[in-house]
């Protein structure tokens, strides 16, 4: 009975070009005829055979740093954000060349798809003016604030988190998680916000039309921490993009599931908001390349100290 292989076989093509690669003088001769190429073209590949082995340790090493930099974004970074991370570790590589590999290994980033909206009317709302009118931009911190809420399910029921994200630095500086969405907790964001100082007197505090924030409990909380509130239009998702993207990111990154319980949302969004978004999500600026927001906030303070 023939018995098997003792050791694993090469593919045909590789054990061709192997034997190729090692060929005597008269073999080549032979290799040349059979093939109808000139010997100067095969001993010239022959030749770069090392060199086109380097390049492949090289990309290989290179794909590498690209699933790690993809694996501590949590699978979110796609190939722009891969780029600038790159770049920032000092690795000289186009943006090409990432996009090649990530495509033809398999890693992708997250697309984030449509989320149901929690915008809800109060019975008499009283509206307030847009003076932001969709320029989600800041001259430096402290000068505007984005709000927004959604709803989180849990087995026990929905954990609803609400934010106050500074749109010069993109940090999420406010806010509070509960299992209701009534008016107090997006004031407790707020609260937060006005908290860890650096808000400028008057700053606005923009948001959609949704009855926690039209009502008059809202409008008092506003008012208590001196600052001016800002509406977008109703049913106009736009009006509000900057807020509202936040957590379209954050259902994409941490994963939309069902959690075991409220704690256990809590945290993770606890987690991803001050251990990566704040501190090393890198994020597309028109001045800076794909800065982190301690870095954005940095620059402010020093072109602040350098006006002075």
């Amino acid at each position: 009975m023939p018995g098997g292989p003792t050791h694993p076989a090469r593919s045909r093509p590789s054990r061709t070009r192997s034997l190729i690669t090692r060929a005597t003088s008269n073999q080549a001769v032979v290799i040349c005829r059979v093939l109808g190429i000139a010997r100067s073209s095969f001993y010239d590949w022959r030749a770069g055979e090392q060199a086109r082995r380097a390049r492949q340790r090289a990309e290989d090493l290179l794909a590498a740093e690209i699933a790690v930099i993809h694996l501590s974004s949590k699978g979110a970074y796609g190939v722009p954000r891969v780029h600038a991370k790159l770049r920032r570790q000092g690795r000289a590589v186009n943006r090409e060349k990432v996009e090649r590999i990530m495509r033809e290994r398999g890693i992708t980033g997250i697309t984030r798809r449509r989320r149901r909206c929690l915008t809800r009317q109060a019975r008499k709302p009283v509206f307030a003016p847009d003076p932001i009118g969709r320029d989600f931009t800041a001259p430096r911190p402290g000068v505007r604030l984005v709000g927004d809420m959604t709803f989180l399910p849990a087995e026990e029921g929905w954990l609803y988190p609400a934010t106050a994200i500074d749109p010069a630095t993109r940090e999420v500086v406010g806010y509070a998680m509960a299992d209701h969405h009534r008016a107090e907790l997006p004031v407790a964001a707020l609260r937060m916000a006005a908290g860890r100082g650096g808000l400028e007197r008057g700053c606005v505090f923009h948001t959609d039309r949704g009855s926690e924030y039209t009502s008059s409990e809202s409008r008092t909380g506003i008012s208590k921490l001196d600052m001016r509130q800002s509406m977008g239009r109703v049913g106009s998702c736009y009006d509000n993009a900057a807020a509202e993207s936040f957590f379209a990111v954050l259902k994409e990154e941490i994963g939309t599931r069902v959690w075991p319980d409220r704690a256990t949302a809590r945290a993770e969004v606890f987690a991803f908001i001050e251990t990566f978004h704040n501190r090393r999500r890198l994020r597309r600026h028109p001045e800076w390349v794909y800065p982190t927001p301690p870095e954005i906030r940095q620059r402010h303070q020093q072109g602040h100290t350098l006006a002075a």
